[in-house]
């Protein structure tokens, strides 16, 4: 059972990094000068790696209570 434990905190911790980077990638496009369409599409591509990372957060602190983020 730990070891199922401990995967699924991995997964989640892997998710977080994944959406911290896809957040940090779509910011960096944002300060860039692309025009008013692509900025919209990026500030959606911004909302859902915000609630990808939420989410994500919310999963390792359900798996694991113990662990700071």
């Amino acid at each position: 059972m730990m070891e199922i434990h401990s995967i699924e905190a991995a997964k989640a911790r892997l998710r977080i990094r994944r959406a911290e980077h896809s957040l940090k990638c779509a910011n960096e496009l944002l300060d860039e000068e692309g025009g008013i369409a692509l900025n919209l599409a990026l500030c959606d591509r911004i909302r859902i790696a915000q609630r990808r990372l939420l989410e994500a957060r919310a999963r390792l602190i359900t798996i694991d209570p113990t662990r700071t983020i």
